[in-house]
């Protein structure tokens, strides 16, 4: 019998669905889907893998054939690829780490290959900013991936520390927030990379905390979902780049934290679970860890906290003993 449950009644985390929608995501292999996503391959396993352990439910997948492929996408020149036969690009570097630190198997990987190779260290640019990859694509983004990783592993002293933080000061506007490279518009997605990048090398005193917060919590829409930018539909995704940017800078409780929960919550898929970027649309992945991230952010009851700046389980972070600098 189909549910009757609509998105307006939904009112608690659907978690058990949420894990067998996880769950099912790697057996579809006769959907055309599966086969366009596979660039998203490695990114759907940490974003799967956090969503689970955040819910108490990481030994939902199975924790060997996960660390088995993971390995399998080390390249020979140390960086990681999306799916056997990508490219290597330093997003997926940094998410086999962040999949193996949350499995605890970062043993099996060869980290210094991936640090000294293509997909780190050899991507910084004189002016301190990084390449995603070999073709020279320059992104803020890019560089907050560059120093979590390497803070995951301990070893920022691979790359200059200074000159990433003088170009990541160079994309700041005088709205407060940071773009995509400088000159850029502000932008949720931006800042929250500029933010957690300067809060792991202890440069936050560079930013305006107040002009910033109020920045973000003008991204708060009347039914209480959060946007990326001025004049833009809300999107569950925002829960996770807006609210942790917050929490780092301390300011949570400017935004009603009430009304987002409901909205995030109004997005789940009642009959299969997931969680999509607004309700009434397809559920995917991504939308799913950020909206469970922003849950955690919220303090929703039942789940793990997460690391603002990480996007891991707290737990995780105190485990390899990290150091943290984020005001909240």
């Amino acid at each position: 019998m189909a549910s009757t449950t609509t998105a307006d009644t939904i009112n608690e985390l659907l978690i058990p669905l949420h894990v067998k929608y996880i769950q099912s995501l790697n057996t579809r292999k006769n959907d055309l889907e599966y086969w366009l996503t596979e660039h998203l391959r490695l990114s759907g396993i940490y974003w799967g893998v956090t969503a689970l352990d955040l819910m108490n439910h990481v030994d939902a997948l199975p924790r060997s054939e996960i660390i088995d492929y993971v390995k399998s996408l080390q390249h020979e020149n140390g960086g990681f690829r999306a799916d056997k036969d990508h490219d290597t690009h330093l997003s997926n570097t940094l998410y086999a780490v962040q999949i193996l630190v949350t499995l605890d198997a970062l043993d099996t990987i060869n980290l210094d290959k991936a640090i000294e190779g293509i997909d780190v260290q050899a991507l910084q640019n004189t002016d301190g900013s990084f390449r995603g990859d070999e073709w020279g694509e320059v992104d803020s983004r890019f560089s907050y991936m560059a120093l979590n990783l390497l803070s995951l592993v301990k070893r920022l002293d691979a790359i200059n520390v200074e000159k990433t933080i003088e170009w990541i000061l160079l994309c700041k506007n005088y709205d407060g927030g940071f773009g995509s490279r400088p000159g850029s518009e502000s932008h949720a997605g931006q800042i929250f990379c500029c933010v957690a990048a300067l809060a792991i090398v202890d440069a936050l005193h560079h930013v305006d905390r107040d002009l910033l917060s109020w920045w973000l919590c003008e991204r708060q829409l009347k039914n209480g979902g959060l946007n990326g930018r001025p004049q833009k539909l809300e999107d569950v995704c925002y829960s996770w780049w807006v609210l942790s940017s917050l929490s780092v800078l301390g300011n949570v409780h400017w935004i009603d934290k009430d009304k987002l929960s409901k909205f995030i919550l109004s997005a789940q898929d009642p009959e299969n679970g997931g969680i999509s970027d607004r309700p009434g649309d397809m559920v995917d992945v991504f939308h799913t860890v950020f909206g469970v991230a922003g849950l955690s952010l919220l303090g929703y009851p039942g789940l793990k906290t997460v690391n603002p700046v990480y996007c891991i389980p707290k737990y995780v972070i105190s485990r390899i003993g990290i150091d943290q600098y984020y005001m909240d």
